[in-house]
């Protein structure tokens, strides 16, 4: 599966890089891989982005159709953390290609995620049991609120590469 998911996204990363790279020369420039990574990466990130958020959906949903509409925080809660794992595994193995100490990513991710959990869950509670958003419509207008968040501690704190511990002295 390891390697199926590897060769999935080197054959996306080469597709998108001869598209950028062509659509560049129509412009007249050049486009060097160094230009393009930092890009790439953005666009890696948004795909787990986007299937974390439709897992995490997907479970919230589940929960609440199940169980009835009085558990959507619970469901919030299970989507979370099924989300995070799926997060973890993509990001450090193929967005950000982690090779540090494996359980401390993964608590960096839970913490970050943690904080997303926290700030989605106030306004989940906030929008439905005050706002009187639906419980079915109310994690989509959480998520323009956390889903810029989420980037931005993944990327500056959860997957930062870290200098090794024999360049620090």
């Amino acid at each position: 599966m390891k390697r199926f998911a590897a060769a999935l996204w080197h054959l996306f990363s080469d597709l998108l890089f001869k598209v950028c790279a062509r659509c560049m020369r129509l412009a007249g420039k050049e486009l060097t891989e160094e230009q393009f990574q930092p890009f790439l990466q953005f666009v890696k990130f948004g795909i787990v982005g986007v299937s974390n958020t439709l897992i995490s959906l997907a479970v919230y949903y589940a929960v609440i159709l199940g169980f009835g509409e009085r558990w959507y925080l619970a469901g919030n809660v299970l989507g979370f953390v099924v989300s995070v794992l799926n997060s973890y595994y993509w990001n450090s193995n193929y967005v950000f290609k982690m090779q540090e100490d494996r359980l401390r990513t993964l608590l960096r991710t839970f913490a970050a995620y943690g904080t997303n959990l926290l700030l989605g869950s106030f306004l989940l509670w906030l929008f439905v049991k005050h706002l009187h958003i639906s419980p079915y419509l109310a994690p989509i207008f959480c998520l323009i609120l956390t889903i810029p968040l989420n980037f931005a501690l993944n990327k500056f704190w959860v997957m930062k590469k870290r200098p090794a511990k024999d360049d620090a002295s």
